[in-house]
């Protein structure tokens, strides 16, 4: 197990439950740019786990990342395209991995 990286569990709540079905052009386009935004991030293993949760009471994004610091983690999030069109949740985790 690596102690010298953080974990973090990330969920990115859209602006409004019915967000998945009903975007309109612009909501779209950055989304497909956050997709495009986070796609290398997974390619190096910064995101373990990176996608949307279908849930009934309405969709959201979650991911686990493991970084170098929550200064890192910090920039990542600043940088998202939706960022700002959604909002991003943070939570600390005490992970058990194998990375």
């Amino acid at each position: 197990m690596s102690t010298d990286k953080k974990y973090y569990f990330l969920k990115l709540n859209p602006p409004r439950a019915s967000f998945v079905s009903d975007m309109n052009d612009e909501e779209r386009n950055i989304m497909q740019a956050h997709i495009a935004y986070w796609t290398p991030f997974v390619n190096d293993g910064t995101a373990l786990v990176l996608g949307p949760v279908m849930d009934p009471k309405g969709a959201y994004g979650a991911a686990v990342v493991r970084v170098d610091s929550e200064d890192m983690l910090n920039e990542i999030i600043e940088n998202d395209p939706a960022n700002g069109l959604n909002t991003y949740e943070v939570h600390p985790m005490v992970a058990v991995t194998k990375y």
